[in-house]
């Protein structure tokens, strides 16, 4: 009698729980509860720093982690003193039915290199103890567990000991539990108990931190399970699950899966709990079916209650046996009420996951092994013009990826994200197209990354784009913008170095007019004068020859700049500038010298721009030693090979130099040291090493004055540029024009 009413009172009691849940005023400071398996110290070393990590992802909050013994998470649950819970999934199972706790996400175990979301449970005894082979031999033995409610530590090799006839409390000599793993293990060790049981990976780990030698144990009924490589004796089952509890808002709980959820696997976090992230929550029936078969709450009273028992012992009960029955009825009723509530925030949580992915501005789409669409967001829709449904099952190469740019074909096996499946590595393109449906085509960026399974095998790659055409068209103006600059700049140059290069061209054609004049009057004389009308002849044309070369050079340094690099002779760029620079230097008595490398021939670059920012920097260290006494005036152009394989070009003056709070900005533009300066010239000449991937740099001389000086990439091979192509092209025409004349 009293034992049915007690039955009675306990299903009021689950109706109560389902009907009237309690509240509790959310604030910012959240603590989550652990199961302390391994000590107190052991677990807030292992989970503060994911506390710490979602107080940093939810600074609205402050989280706080609070271990838990096996006896003080019912209480921490019921009494609402957590927020969210961790345990293992067979407390998990009985806080659902007792609590309504719900689950977030399924936790990866990491081990080695490897995550793993199922574990089981490993039974063992000493290597010497001949007398246990197997699960029967335990009969009449003494053994130890964790604890009665640990799934891994007890219940699961509980059931592995039913299916052989065994009953823990009834058959062994002596049941014990150690609370902890690890004292488990070492009572068995010590011999303490003849075997006992813990979760798979304790053992692993023990070993590995050198508390246990492997040699010293066996493994009583071993199991081998593929891709699972622990000492194992029972079935697997799923890892444990991040919870929270009733009172709890929906919102909170979002907040914190998606956090969990973005959590890299290799965050440091991570890396103290022992774990590689976070999935979606598993299905834990596996874990129902275990207590099920083992009567172990919330399926003991539910087991030994039933109509069958009701009439054989208490048929002079049936009436109110009925309405127990009626009363189970309403229970499981809120059981499937809750289920299907819980299959709808599931469901929920799916369309929120859809709505923030829909919700990304960049292009999102997956991929298979077999290059097929298996998702795609809404900007994906909209950047490429396909629909969706259009999309998913087809081979995303022949649709976005089959060509290049230039419309010459895209080979799969050359395609990055086919590449990303078969290598297993990450890859980034900041350059390259897609093509949209209406055949039109758009510059992207995009990153292709792995996806692996459970098994840790790759199923495929993630592929996230931009749309950078219209980013595309702003460098490709602003790079026009200062090529236009640059020469505007060179112009101007010339335009200071007029007077010089007017004297330039004047000294040969005023040598040539009179070697002229004076053959005339030799010819006019009619004596016998050829020997020396010959000699006026090759004097005027090597004048000629001259004021030629000065003006090919200000031809050249005047053209239109080509965007790209090609290889160049360094000598003759030089030797350009100081055609442009010769008269400026005589005038300013200044001691010259050039002194190359002879081992470096040839250097990649835009030869027109780099031979402007040597002819500012020339021009810029002439007039820095207007103020130095002539004698001191001193000017060096030189080349070195540097050690990291590059040429480096500098320009040593020893001049004044400048004040330091001149240094420190005399690459802005509009900054400059001349009264009539636009303070242009450097500005430019820097933008257009950076083009070149470097920097000019500035040192100050030990004897005074200043060294400027930037670094190309060489060329290693022999290569005829197009100014010599040129010159040996004109070469010919004028051997051939002398040879018809």
């Amino acid at each position: 009698m009293r034992s049915y009413f007690r039955y009675l009172l306990l299903y009021c009691a689950f109706a109560l729980i389902f009907a009237a849940p309690a509240s509790r005023a959310e604030d910012a400071f959240i603590k989550i509860g652990v199961l302390s398996h391994r000590g107190d110290q052991f677990t807030l070393n292992a989970w503060n720093p994911t506390a710490a990590y979602l107080t940093n992802q939810l600074p609205d909050y402050d989280f706080e982690i609070v271990p838990l013994d096996f006896d003080e998470v019912n209480p921490a649950v019921r009494d609402n003193q957590v927020d969210f819970i961790l345990v293992n999934p067979g407390i998990y199972v009985n806080l659902e039915y007792r609590y309504r706790v719900s689950r977030l996400a399924t936790m990866y175990n990491l081990r080695g290199k490897n995550a793993y979301k199922m574990f089981g449970g490993v039974i063992f005894t000493r290597n010497d103890r001949r007398d246990i082979q197997r699960l029967e031999d335990l009969r009449g033995k003494s053994f130890m567990a964790v604890d009665a409610t640990s799934l891994g530590g007890f219940q699961m090799a509980w059931r592995e000991l039913n299916d052989k006839g065994i009953n823990p409390y009834d058959d062994f000599s002596r049941l014990e539990f150690g609370g902890i793993h690890d004292h488990v293990v070492n009572s068995v060790v010590h011999g303490d108990v003849d075997a006992g049981t813990v979760r798979t990976d304790i053992l692993e780990r023990m070993a590995a931190s050198g508390d246990l030698n492997p040699d010293d144990i066996r493994v009583i009924n071993p199991q081998k399970v593929a891709a699972f490589p622990f000492r194992l004796s029972t079935r697997l089952y799923p890892e444990w699950p991040f919870s929270k509890v009733q009172q709890t808002s929906d919102e909170l709980a979002k907040k914190v899966a998606l956090a969990l959820f973005a959590m890299p696997k290799d965050h440091p976090a991570a890396q103290a709990g022992k774990y590689a992230g976070w999935d979606l929550p598993l299905d834990y029936q596996q874990v129902h079916e275990l207590f099920q078969e083992l009567k172990l709450p919330p399926y003991d009273e539910i087991a030994r209650f039933t109509l069958e028992d009701a009439i054989k012992k208490y048929w002079y009960w049936s009436l109110l046996a009925l309405l127990t029955l009626l009363l189970m009825g309403v229970v499981i009723s809120a059981v499937i009420r809750r289920n299907r509530g819980l299959k709808r925030v599931q469901r929920r949580m799916e369309r929120y996951y859809e709505r923030i992915l829909d919700s990304v501005s960049d292009g999102i789409f997956g991929v298979d092994l077999e290059g097929k669409c298996t998702f795609a967001n809404q900007a994906m829709s909209a950047l490429t013009g396909w629909r969706v449904d259009e999309l998913i099952g087809k081979n995303s190469h022949r649709m976005l990826h089959h060509s290049h740019a230039d419309g010459s074909p895209h080979p799969i096996d050359e395609c990055p994200v086919y590449t990303t499946t078969m290598e297993a590595a990450p890859r980034y393109i900041n350059d390259d197209v897609f093509w949209k449906k209406d055949g039109s085509s758009i510059s992207v960026e995009y990153s292709s990354t792995p996806i692996k399974g459970v098994d840790e095998k790759i199923i495929g790659s993630v592929v996230v784009f931009r749309d950078t055409t219209a980013r595309k068209l702003v460098e490709d103006k602003n790079r026009e913008h200062q090529l236009q600059l640059a020469h505007v700049a060179r112009l101007s140059m010339l335009g200071e170095m007029a007077s010089g290069i007017a004297h330039e061209l004047n000294q040969p054609l005023t040598v040539i007019n009179n070697y002229s004049r004076a053959c005339i009057r030799m010819l006019e004389s009619n004596q016998p004068m050829q020997e020396h009308c010959s000699d006026v002849m090759e004097k005027i044309s090597t004048q000629a020859q001259r004021a030629a070369n000065v003006i090919k050079q200000i031809r050249h340094f005047v053209h239109k700049d080509l965007p790209e690099k090609k290889p160049v002779k360094i000598a003759n760029m030089l030797d350009t500038v100081i055609e442009l620079t010769r008269m400026e230097i005589a005038r300013k008595k200044v001691d010259f010298s050039l002194d190359l490398d002879d081992s470096v021939k040839l250097a990649l670059a835009q030869d027109t721009q780099i031979e402007q920012v040597i002819l500012n920097l020339l021009r810029n260290a002439i007039e820095a030693m207007e103020d130095t006494p002539v004698k001191q005036r001193r000017l060096v152009l030189q080349s070195r090979r540097t050690s990291d394989d590059k040429v480096m070009i500098k320009v040593i003056d020893s001049g004044s130099g400048m004040p330091q709070n001149v240094l420190d900005q005399v690459f802005d533009p509009f900054v400059t040291t001349k009264e009539e300066g636009m303070g242009l010239g450097l500005s430019i000449s820097q933008g257009i090493i950076e083009a070149h991937e470097d920097q000019i740099r500035i040192e100050k001389n030990a004897e005074g004055g200043l060294s400027f000086s930037f670094k190309l990439d060489i060329v290693d091979f022999p290569v005829i540029s197009s100014t010599e192509t040129a010159t040996k092209t004109s070469a010919t025409e004028e051997a051939s024009g002398r040879k018809q004349a």
